[in-house]
């Protein structure tokens, strides 16, 4: 085979490579932050493509999804333009704990995601597989495209998913493929491992797909969509929300399925060592399901529309790698699907990752400076935290390329921020999903102020605009000029108490400040408003928020003290490069812990799985007292 001639091709600021979710993020940030932006894919065909689940958001990751809209980044206006059901969960709980869901038009989330990155300024977007990096120094400074073209940059954004080194497993066929039979990646991995970087195998996995038109919906449960609007953008408008949504629907496995499972275990890749890779311990396969949890007599299953204008649907919580055949017996099986006609079957996925702590919080590379990753290439499950990890480094990348410090989120600042730091911290021997029991601090983490929280940092890089800002600053001036008002109005026992009689609740016997009427379980911020209206009536996000910050002041209090806590052991920074073995007290599993992971700061140090308190104690003496001991040659 003849040798690729290679050229210099365009110069760039910030080149990114990969356009799935996170890519995507990666590169708008990068270009609405003023960089010269490159996006090379290897098909622009699977740009914002959704190989798995045609949804976004749910526990944790909807909150990630606000996270994203409130820095400026572009998957909440996504969903919101090409959803087909929009739901909330967990109503009937706290507000710690509700999440948005969408079902996503699969191909309209991709054809509009792909229109925005081409009408936006300063950003190419290019078809191309990408081989290699440029390397000088221990910076990357571009890659290499396998035509031969060479595009240099001031910082690399790599966010190539499961295409690298992707393998499709379906019963005993398997074959070289990135997600949905796309072209896979194999030389970059190869690159990464020769310019030191260690890497491992992840799995992961899909379900059939089935021919709508021969689902027998009588026999299953229909789940509709929410009448009350919702948005994931703070910027969407409650007069676009859309009447006419797709229904999913519910069924279940039974004990016929599980026998046809059973029988055919040593068929299924996952129990004949056929697959390598370690699999998502909160996504298992159906076959998974089975042997692990043989008592119980059924698993729900959802069949979920891919789209309108398509008659696919999706059998979520089926994911296998069974052999075809066996697959068409399990669907038959299931009530509704008797008769269903498979348009694509379910297959597993292996694919290569970089062990993040390998990274910093900014997600750059300790192994190669300038360079950053991002996705399921850094061990990750699911779109919503594919796209936070984007959006993360491709400010940071924008940074770099500006010649500015990074831009990082603690763990008290979004699930995002939980997310890097519990990646570049502990690592992760799975592939890791969010979930709302990994923030300690998901009170103040809601799905309902992210904008709150993090719009003003947004601001601050550029990627909100006037118009947006001042809105959030009206909001934001809303909610304080009411909280005011309601700590200044008082309610009167005769007022109220033949309306809490009704209720069956306790009298008042004294007058109480509104505030603390509201306070009181059985009282919302609709019902206060009989007594004592607000002078405007208010936005119902608005009212929300209000309501929220008074039921919950007590607890509120609490963890915004334990921030605080957190926020002074952040600020002792560790110098970088430290040669631990050199500090005297240290259990040697602290030791060598510290030494991998390089931790930024004390608190980051606290969290390291194997640095018990008496190390951190250690460590701490020697940083405030400034007793580091000798330091390793960079």
């Amino acid at each position: 085979m003849p040798e690729i001639h290679e050229y210099e091709a365009t110069q760039y600021d910030v080149i990114v490579v990969g356009a799935g979710h996170a890519g995507c993020e990666a590169a708008l940030a990068a270009a609405r932050m003023g960089e010269k932006t490159l996006l090379i894919t290897i098909s622009l065909e699977m740009l914002a493509f959704m190989p798995c689940n045609p949804s976004v958001g749910g526990p944790a990751k909807g909150v990630v999804v606000r996270e994203i809209d409130a820095l400026g980044g572009q998957m909440g206006k996504n969903i919101d333009a090409t959803y087909i059901q929009m739901r909330m969960l967990n109503t009937g709980k706290g507000p710690a704990v509700r999440a948005l869901r969408a079902q996503a038009d699969k191909a309209a989330y991709h054809r509009t995601m792909k229109a925005t990155i081409e009408q936006t300024p300063g950003l190419d977007l290019r078809q191309g597989l990408v081989e290699r990096l440029l390397v000088e120094d221990g910076v990357c400074v571009g890659v290499v495209a396998s035509t031969g073209a060479r595009y240099r940059a001031k910082s690399v954004v790599l966010t190539a998913g499961t295409s690298s080194r992707g393998k499709i497993i379906i019963g005993e066929l398997m074959y070289s493929s990135g997600p949905n039979n796309s072209l896979p990646s194999i030389r970059l991995s190869e690159d990464l491992e020769a310019q030191g970087f260690t890497l491992r195998r992840f799995k992961t996995g899909t379900p059939p797909r089935v021919e709508g038109g021969t689902i027998d919906f009588s026999k299953t449960e229909e789940q509709p969509g929410d009448k009350e609007p919702h948005a994931f953008s703070f910027i969407t408008p409650d007069s676009v929300y859309l009447k006419d949504q797709l229904s999913c629907w519910m069924t279940y496995t039974n004990e016929t399925t599980h026998k046809i499972i059973r029988a055919n275990l040593d068929r299924a890749p996952m129990f004949s060592g056929v697959i390598k890779g370690v699999g998502p311990r909160y996504c298992p396969s159906i076959e998974d399901k089975v042997v692990r949890f043989a008592d119980k007599p059924r698993h729900q299953l959802f069949l979920e529309p891919e789209g309108r204008d398509t008659s696919e649907y999706y059998v979520g919580d089926f994911s296998t790698s069974m052999p075809e055949e066996i697959q068409l017996k399990m669907l038959h099986s299931v009530a509704g699907l008797e008769h269903a006609e498979l348009m694509r079957p379910g297959y597993a996925i292996e694919y290569d990752v970089i062990e993040p702590w390998q990274l910093t919080h900014t997600l750059e590379t300790k192994v190669v400076k300038n360079l950053f990753t991002a996705g399921q290439m850094n061990g990750t499950s699911g779109y919503e935290e594919a796209a936070g990890q984007g959006l993360i480094a491709g400010i940071n990348a924008a940074l770099r390329a500006q010649g500015k410090d990074g831009f990082t989120l603690q763990r008290s600042d979004a699930y995002i921020g939980v997310m890097i730091d519990d990646l570049v911290t502990k690592g992760t021997n799975e592939p890791y999903r969010l979930l709302t029991s990994r923030a300690e601090y998901r009170l103040i983490l809601r799905h309902d102020n992210a904008d709150l929280r993090l719009t003003e940092k947004g601001r601050a890089l550029g990627l909100i605009d006037d118009a947006r800002f001042a809105a959030f600053e009206a909001k934001k001036q809303a909610i304080s000029a009411e909280l005011a008002r309601l700590e200044t109005v008082r309610l009167r026992p005769r007022d109220v108490n033949d309306w809490l009689a009704e209720k069956g609740a306790a009298p008042l016997k004294d007058g109480v400040l509104a505030s603390d009427f509201l306070k009181r379980p059985e009282v919302s911020y609709a019902d206060l408003m009989q007594f004592t209206p607000a002078p405007t009536p208010l936005d119902h996000l608005i009212a929300e928020q209000v309501e929220i910050e008074l039921k919950y002041a007590g607890y509120i209090a609490k963890e915004r003290q334990s921030i605080e806590r957190l926020q002074r052991m952040e600020g002792k920074q560790i110098p970088a490069r430290i040669d631990y073995s050199a500090i005297n007290g240290l259990a040697t599993e602290a030791r060598q812990k510290l030494t991998k992971i390089q931790p930024e700061t004390l608190a980051q140090a606290s969290r390291i799985s194997g640095v018990n308190p008496a190390d951190v104690a250690i460590l701490s003496v020697y940083v405030t007292q400034g007793k580091i001991a000798k330091v390793k040659p960079a």
